[in-house]
């Protein structure tokens, strides 16, 4: 037991007490930093004063500007960027602004906001429950991607950041793809807009589809959309299509297939006139003493005459091989 509360009084391999100690040194240090690099940006404005009102330069990089600023960093030995970074944070925070405890880098981000007296009274007011602002607290408060995410938002923030690169989103989609509890989170609609977006590529679309469709209730639900079943239909007759013409371009056994084909259309027509002839023999007789209504004779003339048109069409058929179809014909077989 005495271990383990010696243990919890410890940061990292030192006491909580050292912890304190090492605190406060570094406290004024980082003080002292502070007053260092405002007094960096306070020289460097001397040197050359911002261009334009309310610490927004247009002309940062015009030669004149940073020619300046830029042997000054040479002859103090640090790098252009200070010299910049610090100039700009000095320009917003005047000195009697400035809130001591408050870091340089604080004073720093803070400096973003518009507003002179929002970002004065935003220095002096640390969020809430916390005596002192620190750096990922100033990104929060002024909108920008913290160090340490800790809320959910914050955390995609930053994994959105780091994938930034294709290759390495391309991974960590996939990742999390295999991850059925994540999976199982995404709404319906962003799951149906992953999918569209993912088989965008034909080839996946179809490896995609195929699979999909071997599963019952998914090709039931498929079917049910008349579009979708259309398409599937158009397709199935768009593949036999093709796989005829292959056929007979390639397999040298076509030809025969071929006359084949002829006497099956010579049987299917003979067998469509029996069935016309038997199915007319069996529905006239019944009609023995039944007086049809105007309308009824009406449509039955008009079949008749479709009939008709239709027998001289198989006779021309046969007699010479032609099977156009000229305008009023077409228009008999389509009941216009």
């Amino acid at each position: 037991m005495p271990e383990e509360i010696q243990i919890a009084d410890k940061v990292g391999s030192v006491s909580a007490n050292r912890y304190a100690e090492i605190v406060a040194e570094l406290r004024k240090l980082v003080e002292t930093a502070s007053r260092i690099q405002f007094t960096i940006g306070d020289h460097a404005l001397e040197v050359e004063p911002m261009r334009e009102s309310g610490g927004q330069e247009r002309g940062e990089e015009l030669f004149t500007v940073k020619d300046s600023l830029f042997r000054l960093a040479e002859d103090i030995g640090v790098s252009y960027s200070t010299v910049k970074e610090t100039r700009w944070t000095a320009s917003r925070w005047p000195k009697d602004r400035r809130v001591s405890g408050v870091s340089f880098t604080v004073h720093k981000i803070l400096a973003s906001v518009a507003d002179e007296e929002e970002r004065f009274a935003a220095v002096l007011t640390p969020p809430d429950g916390k005596s002192r602002w620190t750096p990922d607290d100033a990104k929060r408060r002024t909108g920008r991607q913290v160090e340490n995410p800790v809320t959910p938002q914050e955390k995609v923030s930053a994994i959105h950041t780091l994938a930034r690169d294709e290759e390495v989103a391309a991974t960590v989609t996939s990742d999390l793809l295999r991850r059925p509890t994540v999976v199982a989170q995404v709404k319906q609609e962003d799951k149906v807009r992953v999918v569209e977006e993912l088989t965008r590529d034909e080839t996946v679309a179809a490896k995609v589809t195929t699979g999909l469709l071997r599963r019952p209730d998914v090709a039931f639900r498929a079917m049910s959309d008349d579009t979708a079943r259309h398409q599937v239909n158009h397709a199935q007759v768009e593949r036999g299509r093709q796989a005829r013409e292959h056929f007979d371009q390639t397999n040298p056994v076509a030809p025969a297939i071929r006359s084949i084909d002829r006497s099956v259309e010579f049987l299917d027509l003979v067998t469509a006139c029996h069935a016309f002839v038997a199915a007319a023999g069996r529905v006239v007789p019944g009609m023995r003493d039944r007086q049809l209504g105007d309308d009824e004779r009406t449509v039955v003339h008009e079949n008749v005459a479709r009939v008709r048109a239709t027998l001289d069409w198989i006779e021309t058929a046969v007699d010479t091989g032609k099977v156009d179809v000229d305008g009023e014909l077409a228009r008999l077989l389509q009941g216009d």
